[in-house]
């Protein structure tokens, strides 16, 4: 069992190598009519500035760079071959000034306090090595008021347990989630003070 553990996490948790590679592309297909309705319940903007955590194999950071024309799009993930893969795919974008995507992990964010007012993260907070970290660093990066939105699949082997309570830890607010027939979505508010 630890072998297909290992393997999976491999693919998808934190993609690697060969099997790194593959497991991007099948992430890429099956994970993007799930992007999609994640960034719907962001209500994004032509103008926003929109972070993504884990973008994977780039398919929401594609699905954002259709919708925020006149905004700021970026991400970052730990995974080389996701990085060259989202990269591949949104490759104009990025010539355009409109994309930014970096090698990185979530708990250093190399983007400044106050940069983004939505941020995503989709199938990612369960690999985090810390996820009220993680989140802290997230919030930090976001406008007071904004909106964030953690979306996971049904395969994603995460549930609701304890997701609102490291929301809360983290400084967000007005928790609720979203169930679809694909999986679950967290979303919370950055409070414009802290409390």
């Amino acid at each position: 069992m630890r072998v297909v553990q290992s393997l999976l996490l491999r693919m998808f948790g934190r993609p690697k190598g060969i099997l790194g590679r593959l497991g991007g592309l099948i992430m890429a297909r099956m994970n993007r009519q799930w992007a999609a309705r994640v960034i719907d319940l962001l209500g994004i903007q032509l103008n926003d500035s929109v972070l993504e955590v884990g973008f994977g194999p780039g398919v929401g950071i594609e699905l954002l760079a259709q919708s925020v024309s006149r905004g700021y799009i970026a991400g970052v993930d730990p995974s080389e071959e996701m990085v060259e893969q989202a990269r591949a795919r949104n490759l104009k974008a990025i010539q355009s000034g409109r994309v930014d995507l970096r090698l990185g992990s979530v708990e250093n964010l190399p983007f400044e306090d106050n940069t983004f007012n939505k941020a995503l993260a989709i199938n990612s907070v369960q690999v985090w090595p810390d996820a009220v970290a993680g989140l802290r660093a997230v919030r930090r990066a976001m406008h007071p008021g904004g909106r964030i939105a953690l979306g996971f699949t049904a395969y994603s082997g995460q549930s609701k347990d304890g997701l609102p309570e490291a929301l809360t830890a983290a400084g967000f607010t007005e928790v609720r989630v979203v169930d679809g027939e694909e999986g679950f979505c967290m979303l919370a508010i950055k409070p414009s003070s802290r409390m």
